[in-house]
This record gives C-alpha cells, structure tokens and sequence, in this order.
C-alpha cells in the first residue's frame, strides 16, 4: 500500500501524488517519458515498454517520423495503445536535457501542456505522469515539481484526476512542496493499491 495525498487542482480536477509504479496504474493512460524516436529505452521509458509488452513497440512504430528517426520531437506528445498495461493508452513525450531554465523550462512545460492537451482531446478522465527528464536528463527537482503542478493546473480541461507517481522521497517532496507553494488545497492523505484510481 502507498500513501496518496490528493490535492484540488480545480473544481472538477484532483491531483493525486504517490510514490509507485507507474506501469500498474489502471486508469485511462499513463504518460511515457520517452525519446524522440518512440523505440524503448532506459528508466521509466524501458519499464513502460518491458510492462506493456511488444504490442506498444509495434504500436510506436505506425507513429510516423517527422524528420529522420524522430516521431516525437521534444516539448511534444503522442499517444498509441497501452498493450498490456492495465491502462488503455500511452502518452508519449520527450523532455528536455537539462541546460538553463531559460532553454529548458518551456520544452518540459511544453511535454507536460501536450500530454494533458492529448488526454483531454481523447476525453480521457484519468492520466498518470512520471517525474519527466528529473532522471539522467537532469532537470532540478523543484523547478521540474513547479512546472509540472503548475501546468497540470493550467491544462487540466476535462480530466478527473491527474496522478504524479514518483520515484523516491526527495521526488515526493518536491512534489508536494510545488502543490503547497501552488496553493492547492489538499483534501485527504490515502493508503492507495499502487495501480487504484482513487481511495480505498
């Protein structure tokens, strides 16, 4: 069991933070924090493919390339069936290396405001996100927890619930600092399943 705290992000919208595994999550779709070629790869991009099984690589493969061997630019977002997640769709998008917020703050703005524009023109309800390009792509934990409540707040649209699952402590704290510093109101803290779309 995880510990959730949900947050308001606006009178329909929830935002629910955990630590978890975002391949269990089984809601309407997870989001992939992918490279521009849509192929599979290391951390959060390489479990989501391992989960989902071969069906999503050949599902990444019908995305057509923009330019050679890129599908996917950075600061956008794409989206194809789950395979064998229990969610029913992937949203993949690229964030960016980090460099200065200057350069890099509008392209991770940018992957979180297509993800969630994605989601809500496929009238989706429930998304999970990962903690994007805060891995090897070196993004500050606080600016990247700032942006992405920031921009979840301002694209929320339609969509129910959004759900950060993050990788360990230092992420959660950010995360949750971001929500106070936004102030959202925060309803309840929950012992989650880590795939449960709401309480239990």
């Amino acid at each position: 069991m995880a510990a959730v705290s949900w947050w308001r992000l606006s009178p329909t919208t929830r935002l629910a933070i955990r630590r978890g595994d975002l391949t269990k999550f089984d809601g309407c779709a997870i989001v992939n924090a992918a490279n521009e070629r849509m192929l599979g790869g290391g951390g959060v991009d390489g479990a989501i493919h391992r989960a989902a099984g071969p069906a999503l690589l050949e599902a990444c493969k019908q995305v057509p390339e923009v330019r050679r061997g890129v599908r996917c630019p950075r600061g956008e977002a794409r989206v194809t069936p789950g395979g064998d997640l229990p969610a029913r769709h992937v949203i993949h998008t690229v964030g960016p290396v980090y460099s200065s917020p200057a350069t890099s703050a509008p392209l991770l703005e940018g992957a979180y405001a297509s993800s969630l524009r994605l989601a809500n023109e496929h009238k989706l309800e429930r998304v999970a996100f990962p903690a994007i390009s805060c891995g090897v792509f070196g993004y500050p934990l606080d600016e990247s927890a700032e942006i992405a409540v920031r921009t979840s707040q301002r694209e929320a649209g339609s969509l129910q619930e959004i759900h950060f699952f993050l990788f360990g402590q230092k992420e959660l704290d950010a995360w949750l600092a971001a929500a106070r510093e936004a102030g959202l109101a925060e309803e309840t803290s929950t012992a989650a399943a880590e795939g449960s779309e709401g309480e239990l």
